[in-house]
Formats: structure tokens, C-alpha cells, sequence
């Protein structure tokens, strides 16, 4: 299991705050012209702390619309940014599951095939699609649909602790893991309070990290601790706590 961190769209960040840690979480923003990415710091800061990349696709793209002519350029951009991905190493891909309606059941169909057209993409990039559960929010597609569509297309998962406990608290935990538990590669990990905290370091919320420990134990997929905060202790803090969760040495 690699434990890393998610540095939003901040190099500096990155630089500040990823030693010791086995991998960054970069998020590529809406509308970055990626040829403006600073590549070779980029790698540099990656290669001083010997840690791996993955990237989060821009965070308000939707999956699925239901005109033709949109999803295909949503591919199309995704396509692009994939493959500048898999150019400086990415292992991984984030891509939220979000739809236009995320309740029209009849656009399901289309968000299965707009999924497998993105992970074609990743694949030829070299890079792993991994879809993540944001049900919280307005266009996220609720937990059962995107699990039930993530093993209808093979694509994995990237389990997003806190969003499932806001969505449908300790028991949304417990359900998606118990059904889908086998499709995740990769962790979002943070706490969160249902008064609408979140994003906290581990332990100062609310959610039952026991119930991740009994369907994940001995976890061998990637892991990042999306805590906001630049402080190196609590982010080592909850890296530490989901290692013990786990039971897994990093």
C-alpha cells in the first residue's frame, strides 16, 4: 500500500509538503492549459521525495450529458488530459462520477458508455481510471448507481471515505464497501462531521474508520490523505492512523 497526499492544483504545495510521503495527488484544474504546467518542476519535486504521481481530472466536469454532440467533446478533452498524464508518469487518474442529472436513470446507459470511452483513453495513456463517489453533491451520481456502474464498465474505484459518510453516513460506508469493496484501487481519506464538517484530519470527526478496517484490511492499492491543511504533523497524523486502520506497514 502507498500512502500519499492530495496537493490541489499548488506545485509549491507539493514541494512543501510530500516528503516522506509515496505519492502526490496532483488535480489538474478546469480549464489549465496544461502546456502551462510546469513539467519539469513538477518532476523534480516528485523525484527529491522518490514519490509517484497520480492526477484528479477537473473537478466540475461533468461525465455525461444528454447531448451527443458535449459528450463527445467531454471525451475528447478528457482524451487530452489523459494522455498528458500518462506523458509525466501518472499512475492513476480520479474522475468524479457526476452526470448533468445524476437521477435521469435515463441517462445511466450513456454515463456507462462515456465511462468506458475515458478509460480507453487512460488506458492508452498508460494511466488507471479510477471513478470517485461524490453522491454529496448536486450532479454526483448517488453510491449503489456509480457502483453498479463502475463494475458494469470494469472501471475501478477511487473510494472517497468522507463523501460517503456525508452522503449517507456510517451505513453508506458500510453498504458500498460490503458490494464494491473488491473494485477499489485507490482511497480519498479524511474525516468528516455531519453538521457539514469535512475534510478534517482522522480522528477529529465522526466517521467509523473500523468499518473501512473490516472490508479493506491489508489494503494493496494507493491511498491519499485529502485533509486540508499544510500542516505536516496533522497530515503524517492521519497518514499514520489509516496505516494502523489498514494494518499494513508503509
Amino acid at each position: 500500500m502507498d500512502v500519499g497526499l492530495t496537493v490541489g492544483d499548488s506545485l509549491e504545495r507539493l514541494e512543501t509538503t510530500i516528503d516522506g510521503f509515496d505519492l502526490a495527488e496532483l488535480s489538474i484544474g478546469e480549464g489549465t492549459d496544461i502546456n502551462e504546467i510546469e513539467t519539469d518542476r513538477l518532476e523534480e519535486g516528485l523525484m527529491d521525495a522518490d514519490a509517484d504521481l497520480c492526477v484528479h481530472l477537473p473537478f466540475k466536469q461533468v461525465v455525461a450529458t444528454p447531448v451527443p454532440e458535449i459528450n463527445d467533446a467531454i471525451v475528447e478533452y478528457l482524451s487530452r488530459l489523459l494522455s498528458w498524464a500518462g506523458s509525466v508518469g501518472a499512475e492513476k487518474a480520479v474522475l468524479h462520477g457526476t452526470a448533468r442529472n445524476p437521477h435521469d436513470t435515463g441517462l445511466r446507459p450513456t454515463f456507462a458508455e462515456q465511462l468506458r470511452a475515458i478509460g480507453t483513453a487512460a488506458t492508452t495513456a498508460g494511466v488507471e481510471l479510477v471513478v470517485e463517489n461524490v453522491g454529496h453533491q448536486k450532479r454526483g451520481l448517488p453510491l449503489t448507481v456509480l457502483g453498479d456502474l463502475a463494475r458494469e464498465t470494469g472501471t475501478a474505484v477511487c473510494f472517497d471515505v468522507g463523501h460517503a459518510y456525508m452522503e449517507d453516513g456510517d451505513d453508506g460506508v458500510n453498504r458500498f464497501l460490503s458490494q464494491y469493496g473488491d473494485l477499489v484501487s485507490h482511497l480519498h481519506v479524511h474525516d468528516a462531521r455531519s453538521r457539514g464538517d469535512t475534510h478534517l484530519p482522522i480522528g477529529a470527526g465522526e466517521i467509523d474508520y473500523d468499518i473501512v478496517a473490516t472490508h479493506l484490511e491489508g489494503f494493496d492499492g494507493t491511498v491519499a490523505v485529502e485533509v486540508f491543511t499544510d500542516d505536516s504533523v496533522l497530515l503524517r497524523d492521519s497518514a499514520r492512523r489509516v496505516t494502523a486502520v489498514l494494518d499494513v506497514e508503509s
